[in-house]
């Protein structure tokens, strides 16, 4: 993860010599010279490396699989803070007034029950675990447009660690078919009758 002060948790953060993009995600570094790269320590054979990288887009492809799942809960959140906003500015409008405000709201799935709401400067939130608290209706406007304005700054901080994981996901393919194809080449010059058949 990222070290104490950063300014954005887990962004630009560094370890032992590794680049980490967005969210402290490893960089996949791309092999220019296979030669030299399968010389280092650790690269013994052109299956350990293979096993390595195939690790390494593993881990990717749950990273994704986990991001993607945010961005789908964000995308279904900012437009249920829009729409409460929205109430709540109508709220603001008819506080003042002495007629009840006619409304429907959501009883069940699909079920709605007609409501008579008398003008207030009170609501009630949802927090979430089962929490709702009364607010008055700034405090609860300032609350949301902080949320919407967080749940929106996340949303495009998701899409940057999408796209950064996206071009991992191709320099790791790139190199594994870089080091299969060496492989190859290099099992054709030990045994040159494969060649001739």
């Amino acid at each position: 993860m990222a070290a104490a002060g950063s300014p954005e948790p887990g962004r630009g953060a560094a370890a032992a010599g590794v680049r980490r993009g967005p969210l402290g995600i490893p960089e996949a570094v791309f092999v220019e010279d296979v030669d030299s790269f399968m010389k280092q320590p650790g690269n013994e054979t052109a299956d350990v490396v293979l096993k390595k990288l195939d690790e390494q887009y593993q881990k990717y492809k749950f990273l994704e699989l986990n991001l993607a799942q945010k961005k789908r809960r964000l995308k279904s959140q900012i437009p249920e803070i829009k729409q409460t906003l929205e109430i709540l500015k109508h709220m603001q409008k008819k506080k003042d007034s002495t007629n009840p405000m006619e409304t429907r709201f959501l009883l069940a799935d699909n079920l709605y029950c007609k409501a008579s709401v008398p003008p207030t400067d009170k609501v009630c939130l949802w927090l979430g675990a089962n929490v709702m608290l009364e607010y008055d209706i700034d405090e609860a406007q300032a609350l949301l447009e902080k949320n919407l304005s967080t749940a929106t700054r996340n949303l495009d901080l998701l899409e940057e660690d999408l796209d950064f994981l996206r071009d991992q996901f191709t320099t790791t393919e790139v190199n594994m078919a870089r080091v299969y194809n060496w492989d190859v080449k290099r099992r054709n010059k030990q045994d040159p009758s494969k060649n001739k058949a």
